[in-house]
C-alpha cells in the first residue's frame, strides 16, 4: 500500500503565495509521475502540474509561469510552488502518484486534498 500526506494548503491574498508538499510513504520501489490538480467549487477537476521521472514537467496554462512543480525522489516527495495567486486558484489541491510497488506492482494514489483559498 502507498499512502500520500498532503500539507501547505491555507488562506492567503491575492499575489501572495503557498508551498504544497506531497510525501508518499509505504513500500515504493519506483516512482513515475507525481501531479497535482486541483477541483475549484462547481467544476471539474483539472491537471496543474505534472513531473515525470526524468524531471520532464507538464503545466496547464493557467499555472505557466506562476507555478513549479518539483520533486526530491530521495524523500518520495513532490512539491508545488505556488506564487502570483489569484482568487481562481482558489479550490482543493490533490497530489496524484504512480509507480511500482515492491509487493503489489503497479499503483496510481491520490492524496486527500488541501484546501487552498486565495481571498482578501
Amino acid at each position: 500500500q502507498v499512502q500520500l500526506v498532503e500539507s501547505g494548503g491555507g488562506l492567503v491574498q491575492p499575489g501572495g503565495s503557498l508551498r504544497l508538499s506531497c510525501a508518499a510513504s509505504g513500500s515504493i520501489f519506483r516512482i513515475n509521475t507525481m501531479g497535482w490538480y486541483r477541483r475549484a467549487p462547481g467544476k471539474e477537476r483539472e491537471l496543474v502540474a505534472a513531473i515525470f521521472s526524468g524531471g520532464t514537467t507538464n503545466y496547464a496554462d493557467s499555472a505557466k509561469g506562476r507555478f513549479t512543480i518539483s520533486r526530491d525522489n530521495t524523500k518520495n516527495t513532490v512539491y508545488l510552488q505556488m506564487n502570483s495567486l489569484k482568487p481562481e486558484d482558489t479550490a482543493v489541491y490533490y497530489c496524484n502518484v504512480d509507480g511500482r510497488t515492491w509487493t503489489s506492482g503497479y499503483f496510481d494514489t491520490w492524496g486527500q486534498g488541501t484546501q487552498v483559498t486565495v481571498s482578501s
